[in-house]
């Protein structure tokens, strides 16, 4: 069983699509929240420093597990504060129907 405790974190999913910024104007390439205030764990998996263009970039992995459901697919992104992590996979638990592993990417 999924312990509530264990989702302490608040997250956004989102996913590609037609915006409107403040002024009401379609942003294209732009996002569009699926679900707001969704509770989940993130742990992050690892990182990893590289060299691009002479510049250093790092990528970070994560596991970040929501309720059970099955509407997450790899185009989308979950928002958690500042951070913006790309949904590499969505892994849904369909033995117990309990929970969903996203696993996820963040570059800096």
């Amino acid at each position: 069983m999924l312990r509530a405790g264990s989702l302490n974190r608040r997250i956004t999913i989102q996913r590609p699509g037609t915006a409107r910024n403040d002024l009401n104007e379609v942003v294209p390439g732009g996002w569009v929240d699926v679900a707001a205030n969704v509770a989940a764990s993130i742990k992050t998996l690892n990182g990893a420093q590289t060299i691009k263009a002479d510049a250093v970039t790092s990528k970070v992995r994560a596991s970040i597990r929501v309720r059970f459901r099955t509407d997450i697919d790899a185009s989308m992104r979950v928002v958690h504060g500042a951070t913006v992590y790309q949904v590499l996979a969505s892994i849904p638990d369909e033995e117990r129907r309990e929970h969903t592993d996203l696993v996820c990417e963040v570059s800096k």
